[in-house]
C-alpha cells in the first residue's frame, strides 16, 4: 500500500505490524490483539473476493457492536469495497430501502436481526449473499465462522486511492427518504486524525465504544483509536452502570457518549462509589448538551477534559469545544477544527457578521463527496462547494461556535435524527387520519421527543396509544410519537403550508 494515500485498511495493518500483542479490542467475554485482529480482517477479505467482491461493490452490515461488525468493515476497506451500515433499529421496510438504494451485492447480520430482515431479502435486485454471524445454518445464507476458515491471512495489495468511496452512511432527509452519504478514504482520516489531534488520543488509551459504529460518530472516533493503537471496549448496548463498572475495573481513559446518555450515568445510584479519575478524555456530541450537565461531568470526572463536537453525518465533527476553554466557553461547541473551513451564512450564502445566527456550512476533505445516486439533493447540499448543513449557529467575537436550532425540523432524540417527514407520512396512510404534522418538544433525558398533531377523518375515532401503536408498527420505535393531540384542523399559511411554529408553540 502507498505511504503517500490515507487509506482505512492500512490503519489497522500498520498497528498490527507496530503493536501486534497489544489488545486492540475487549468485549465481554473475549479479547483479540491487533495481530491477530488484522489477521482475521485479512482471511474476511480474501474470502469476500472469493464470492466476487470487488473495488467498488457495495457491502452492507446489520449488527449491534461487535468484532465481526469491525473486521467487516476493515475487511471492505481493504478490497477497496464500500461498507454500508445499516442501523439495527430500522424495520424490514426501511432495511430494504436501503438495501436496494445503495445496491449493496452482500449483507452481513448478526442471526437475531435474520428474522426481522429475512421477508425482504429474497425480492432484492442486487443482493447476491448472505452472511450470518451467529452460527445460523439456514438455508440460502452462508455462516460467517465458516466461510471466513482456512482464508489468506495476507495482506492485501490496494488497487485504489484515499479519494475513493469508502463508507455510504444513510441519513433521513426532510423529504422523509434516506439518502447515502458517500464518505471517502481520505474524508474518513481526516476526522479521525482531527479528533486525535484535539484530544491527543495515544497508544495505551482505553476507550469504551458503546456508541452504535453504523453511526459516522462510531466509526470515526473508532479509527482513531485504531491510529494509535489503543484498546477499544466494545459494548453491544448502553448500559450506564455498566460504563461505571468498566472504567472502574479497567481504567478507562476516554468516554464518549450523546448527551441523553452522559444523563443516564450521572444518575446512577451510589456514582462516588465507582472510581473515575483514570477517565481524561470526555466527549459528547450528537446534540445539545445542556451546561448543567457538563458541570455535573467536570465534578464527577475531576481528572477528565472536556470536549463538546458539533458536526454532521455528512463531514464527522467540525468544531470541537476543547477542555482549555471549557470553563468560559461551556455553552459553546468550540472552534473549526483543523482540516475544516467552517462558514456561518443567510439565505443567499453571504457571510453573516460576528454574533447574528447563520446556517453553518463547511468544506474540507472530511466532507462527503454527495449523496448515492441522488444528485439533485446533492447539488443542493453542496452548492458553491460548501456543505450546507441545515445547522443553525452564532459565532462570538473570538471565533467560538455557539448551535442555535435546525434550520428545517430534524428532531434528535438520544442521539438520533428524527425527520417529521418520515413519521408523517405513515400518519397519513392510516384510514382514520385526514392530515398530521409532528414536531419536537423538549425532554429532560433524550433531548427531544416526538409530537403528533393529527386530524380524524370525519366521524372516525382513534385513542393516542392507538397511534403510537400504529407508527410504531411501521417505523423504527425510537422514531414513533410520544404523545399526540387530536385537533379539528392544523394552522397552515396563505399558501397551505403547515405553521410548525404555530403547533411548536
Amino acid at each position: 500500500m502507498s505511504m503517500s494515500q490515507l487509506l482505512l485498511g492500512e490503519v489497522l495493518a500498520r498497528s498490527a505490524r507496530r503493536h501486534p500483542q497489544q489488545a486492540a479490542i475487549v468485549w465481554p467475554g473475549g479479547s483479540i490483539s491487533y495481530g491477530a485482529f488484522n489477521d482475521r480482517t485479512n482471511a474476511l477479505a480474501h474470502a469476500m473476493i472469493g464470492i466476487g467482491v470487488r473495488k467498488g461493490n457495495k457491502v452492507a452490515f446489520l449488527m449491534h457492536n461487535r468484532v465481526e461488525l469491525l473486521e467487516a468493515c476493515f475487511a471492505a476497506f481493504k478490497i477497496g469495497a464500500v461498507a454500508v451500515p445499516i442501523n439495527f433499529r430500522l424495520t424490514a421496510r426501511e432495511i430494504e430501502y436501503i438495501l436496494n438504494d445503495s445496491e449493496s451485492s452482500v449483507l452481513i447480520l448478526e442471526e437475531p436481526l435474520l428474522e426481522i430482515a429475512r421477508p425482504v431479502l429474497s425480492g432484492l435486485q442486487y443482493l447476491k449473499e448472505v452472511i450470518v454471524v451467529g452460527g445460523s445454518t439456514s438455508p440460502g445464507v452462508r455462516n460467517y465462522a465458516d466461510f471466513v476458515k482456512g482464508a489468506d491471512t495476507g495482506e492485501l495489495a490496494a488497487e485504489f486511492d484515499d479519494d475513493d468511496e469508502a463508507l455510504i452512511v444513510y441519513t433521513s432527509g426532510t423529504t422523509g427518504q434516506p439518502k447515502g452519504a458517500v464518505l471517502t478514504h481520505k474524508g474518513l482520516m481526516v476526522t479521525a486524525l482531527n479528533y486525535l489531534i484535539s484530544y491527543q488520543n495515544r497508544c495505551g488509551d482505553k476507550w469504551i465504544c458503546t456508541t452504535p459504529i453504523f453511526h459516522i460518530a462510531g466509526i470515526s472516533y473508532a479509527m482513531t483509536h485504531f491510529y494509535v493503537g489503543a484498546t477499544i471496549y466494545l459494548e453491544r448496548d448502553f448500559d450506564p452502570l455498566k460504563i461505571l463498572e468498566l472504567t472502574h475495573n479497567s481504567r478507562v481513559t476516554t468516554l464518549f457518549l450523546v448527551p441523553s446518555m452522559w444523563i443516564k450515568v450521572l444518575q446512577v445510584p451510589n456514582f462516588v462509589a465507582y472510581e473515575t479519575s483514570s477517565v481524561r478524555i470526555i466527549t459528547t456530541a450528537a446534540a445539545i448538551m445542556p451546561v448543567e450537565i457538563k458541570r455535573q461531568l467536570a465534578t464527577a470526572f475531576p481528572a477528565a477534559g472536556l470536549y463538546d463536537c458539533f458536526g454532521s453525518t455528512e463531514s464527522g465533527a467540525v468544531t470541537v469545544l476543547s477542555e482549555r476553554d471549557f470553563a468560559r466557553k461551556n455553552a459553546s461547541v468550540g472552534l473549526a477544527l483543523p482540516f475544516v473551513e467552517v462558514r456561518l451564512v443567510d439565505d443567499d450564502d453571504r457571510d453573516v457578521p460576528r454574533g447574528q445566527v447563520g446556517e453553518a456550512i463547511y468544506r474540507g476533505p472530511n466532507v462527503m463527496k454527495g449523496y448515492y445516486k441522488n444528485p439533485e439533493a446533492t447539488r443542493r447540499a453542496m452548492r458553491g462547494g460548501w456543505f450546507h448543513s441545515g445547522d443553525l449557529l452564532r459565532q462570538d467575537e473570538e471565533g467560538f461556535y455557539y448551535v442555535v436550532d435546525r434550520k428545517d425540523d430534524m428532531i434528535i432524540s438520544g442521539g438520533e435524527n428524527i425527520y417529521p417527514a418520515e413519521v408523517e407520512e405513515v400518519l397519513f396512510s392510516h384510514p382514520d387520519i385526514l392530515e398530521a404534522a409532528v414536531v419536537a418538544v423538549p425532554d429532560p433525558v433524550w433531548g427531544q421527543n416526538v409530537k403528533a398533531f393529527v386530524v380524524l377523518k370525519p366521524d372516525r375515532c382513534l385513542s393516542e396509544s392507538q397511534v403510537i401503536d400504529y407508527c410504531k408498527s411501521h417505523l423504527a420505535s425510537y422514531k414513533k410519537p410520544k404523545s399526540v393531540d387530536f385537533l379539528s384542523s392544523l394552522p397552515k399559511s396563505a399558501v397551505g403550508k403547515i405553521l410548525r411554529r404555530a403547533l411548536r408553540s
